[in-house]
């Protein structure tokens, strides 16, 4: 199944032609969801919250709330808060800066990303959760598409459901052609996401003052490519 996705051939999409945009094809949206697993287990690991999945937050601030632990449910608000003012931020982005918008959010999340990890043993805490819960929202709200159709490069419960409704879709034959390559990609999105958490769980726990490397190589090949994106819908 998975060899439906072609990632080997991924570059050879009619970019320039405009049928899929840059910052939406296969091999970019692959990258952002390893970054987005990896600093997830990274602020789980270091801060005791989640960075992308507010829900598992929201759960736990209520959890400890209703068993009468104020202080340990107020430790999930600050990154749900982080997450709420990375989203309106890249909202702004796509109003003020239109076709730049991903590649500016995506420079903003690598420099976050690189001062939080010069800095990892001198910021508290609530700083570097809260910057990282940040640069979650931006890549959550910024990267919403993979090839026209609608994914997350920041969890993977609506990929999953996605890829097992094309499966069903396919082996029904009531779908186009095609959409068995799309459940390929949205299994392949789930399982990138899956390592991205592995490495950032075994780099956090043995390399910890430059765990945050990682993710930052991935978003530094994102970003050209975004500003690409933009170069070649403009000619």
């Amino acid at each position: 199944m998975f060899a439906t996705v072609d990632i080997a051939d991924m570059s050879t999409l009619d970019v320039a032609a405009g049928a899929v945009r840059n910052d939406e094809t296969v091999g970019i949206v692959l990258l952002l969801a390893f970054a987005g697993g990896y600093i997830d287990a990274y602020t789980w690991i270091i801060h005791g919250v989640m960075a992308n999945a507010q829900t598992a937050n929201l759960i736990f601030l209520w959890v400890y709330a209703m068993a009468g632990n104020r202080a340990e449910a107020l430790h999930f608000v600050p990154p749900i808060l982080a997450f709420a003012t990375g989203t309106v931020i890249a909202a702004w982005l796509r109003r003020v800066a239109d076709e730049r918008a991903p590649a500016l959010a995506t420079l903003i999340e690598i420099l976050l990303l690189v001062a939080i990890g010069i800095l990892h043993n001198r910021l508290p805490d609530l700083a570097g959760t809260l910057g990282i819960s940040m640069v979650a929202a931006m890549q959550a709200a910024m990267f919403v598409k993979v090839e026209g159709t609608m994914c997350s490069t920041v969890m993977i419960t609506g990929n999953m459901r996605q890829a097992i409704e094309n499966v069903f879709a396919a082996v029904a034959r009531s779908a186009p052609s095609g959409t068995l390559r799309r459940s390929g990609i949205f299994f392949a999105l789930c399982a990138v996401f899956g390592c991205g958490a592995a490495a950032g769980a075994f780099a956090t726990k043995n390399i910890p003052d430059v765990a945050l490397g990682l993710p930052v190589i991935a978003l530094l090949i994102v970003l050209p490519r975004c500003e690409a994106s933009r170069s070649l819908r403009e000619q």
